[in-house]
């Protein structure tokens, strides 16, 4: 039987993909701070937390509309570029700089921004492979048991925990791995959490309006019935 096409899967498939490398680099490049605490706890945040809620939005999307199997493919594929990318980081970095660049720039520069992100695809990875799939997994046995019903129970309720795993976990490795400093992790932890649950539920009108568009556009539907929800099992 010829698998299903679709129209979009890829193109969200490829944006997925960019936001979460471009979190990546953003992580490594600069820590935020607005000038707010709550209580004795600043809020500060890397700058990835700006874009890197968008990929728990295409998780939900790609779960709603195509199913688990076929978000976990896309999973997959943001955990082995992003692994990529942090492998060319590092390559560049240990290789000799030209004369010119090492005046107007140098391996010091070069070190202080991207030179910690070995440490943060590790975290990286880790967080992202176990919060990715914890939010699909949820995203997926809610639509069964609500029957379709409460689009926005699912999104927001499948982030709450999935961006609870990924948060903490990432932190956690990062800071171990020196990435922070261990007085910024909780402030990190209570910020980056804040903001990316705090983002899917400010969104949550238009990615009910994107999932009902999609779904009227690729004629699909899916729901987890008889899924295998081993993350491992890349078969559709």
């Amino acid at each position: 039987m010829q698998a299903k096409q679709y129209r979009f899967y890829d193109l969200i498939m490829a944006l997925f993909v960019t936001v979460l490398l471009l979190s990546n680099l953003l992580s490594s490049a600069k820590i935020i701070d607005l000038g707010i605490d709550i209580g004795p706890v600043r809020l500060i945040f890397d700058a990835g937390t700006l874009v890197f809620p968008i990929s728990y939005i295409f998780g939900d999307i790609l779960t709603e509309v195509y199913g688990y199997a076929r978000s976990r493919r896309v999973i997959w594929a943001g955990f082995f570029a992003t692994a990529l990318m942090g492998a060319f980081v590092w390559l560049a970095g240990v290789l000799p700089g030209e004369s010119d660049w090492q005046r107007y720039a140098g391996q010091t520069a070069y070190d202080a921004i991207l030179g910690g992100i070995s440490g943060l695809i590790v975290a990286s990875l880790v967080a992202y492979w176990v919060g990715e799939f914890s939010n699909s997994y949820v995203m997926a046995k809610m639509k069964v048991a609500t029957r379709g019903r409460l689009i926005w129970s699912r999104t927001i309720t499948s982030t709450i925990v999935g961006q609870a795993v990924d948060t903490t976990t990432f932190f956690s490795i990062a800071v171990l791995l020196g990435v922070f400093p261990v007085s910024a992790m909780l402030s990190l932890i209570i910020t980056n959490y804040i903001l990316k649950v705090g983002t899917e539920i400010l969104f949550t009108p238009a990615t009910i309006k994107i999932i009902n568009a999609l779904k009227a556009a690729e004629d699909e539907d899916y729901y987890d019935h008889y899924t295998r929800f081993n993350p491992f099992h890349l078969e559709i």
